[in-house]
């Protein structure tokens, strides 16, 4: 007799794969009847954390904003060749501007009606993306997200890296984990087609194992719409860097960081859309950890960790 799939014998039920966490790549299809792809966009906003508002030079890893698009393209030609890019690696028709650059909420209100009613009228969008802090979320910006969302469905990703505040100080966050509940609230409440993805970053300097499952927990008890899980990338010109080459940060390890997100899987509801369980970076500013460039490699093992503890996102939820 045939042995079972994975696929087959896979417990969780948001999946139709052997994944046993909610993909984004499942939600979309189960959403939008399709593979979506996301096409990341920079409109050339600017943070607090760079700008002297709160701090300069932003978090100790930003390499100058989170998006490889250039500055001299306009958004629709950034977008036109992000979708050319993805459909050579896949059959995808439907596509999610993605304004990850920086803090896409800090700019006057009329300059973020303009750029949000530009991206929303993209051809084959299906919903937009924001990239944000919850410290940038003044009620204004949350209606405007949330007339925005009248007209297409809405992610606001919203950058918290640590429930704990010695953290947020420690990697120069300039924010704390009460002014993420304040703008968390804000979105929440606002009403409206807005989905709420929380990023959280494994590895950070000073935390423990613990601390990062910990995290995971605080997080998983607000019941957020999708979450983000990455490690931490050491880029070069970053602070990081600088704390790497003295000695003073040893990157996460590969076996480590599966089997932490394996343990946080399982506290998160398991509605919440997992967006990502890893993250990658440019190989030309990468100096650590390398092992970060085989993305899909972790991934499997991920897959396979969880089927060897017999475990899938939500089994500790309460």
């Amino acid at each position: 007799m045939k042995k079972p799939t994975q696929r087959e014998t896979n417990p969780f039920k948001y999946s139709d794969s052997n994944k046993r966490y909610h993909t984004f790549d499942y939600y979309m299809k189960q959403r939008f009847g399709g593979k979506c792809a996301r096409i990341s966009l920079d409109a050339g906003f600017s943070c607090p954390n760079k700008d002297g508002t709160k701090s300069h030079g932003g978090c100790i890893f930003c390499y100058g904003g989170s998006s490889g698009a250039a500055l001299a393209e306009t958004l629709r030609e950034q977008y036109e060749k992000g979708i050319d890019v993805m459909q050579r690696k896949w059959q995808v028709s439907r596509f999610v501007p993605y304004l990850q650059a920086n803090t896409n909420t800090y700019a006057p209100k009329d300059v973020l009606r303009r750029v949000y009613s530009e991206v929303e009228s993209f051809p084959d969008a299906v919903m937009v993306a924001i990239a944000t802090r919850a410290d940038c979320l003044d009620n204004g910006v949350v209606e405007l997200i949330r007339e925005l969302s009248d007209s297409i469905p809405v992610i606001v990703e919203l950058g918290l890296q640590s429930v704990y505040d010695e953290t947020a100080a420690r990697i120069n966050r300039g924010h704390t984990y009460a002014e993420f509940l304040e703008g968390y609230n804000k979105l929440r409440n606002a009403g409206g087609d807005i989905k709420i993805c929380v990023h959280l970053i494994n590895g950070l300097p000073g935390e423990t194992e613990e601390m990062m499952i910990n995290s995971a927990k605080t997080v998983a008890a607000l019941k957020p719409d999708m979450v983000k899980l990455h490690s931490l990338h050491i880029l070069e010109d970053t602070e990081l860097c600088r704390m790497y080459e003295n000695g003073e940060y040893e990157p996460y390890d590969r076996q480590k960081y599966i089997e932490t997100v394996c343990d946080q899987l399982e506290f998160f509801a398991p509605e919440t859309v997992i967006a990502r369980i890893t993250g990658d970076a440019p190989d030309d500013i990468l100096r650590a950890p390398l092992w970060c460039r085989r993305k899909t490699a972790v991934s499997n093992d991920i897959d396979k960790l969880l089927v060897e503890r017999d475990s899938y996102q939500g089994k500790k939820h309460i």
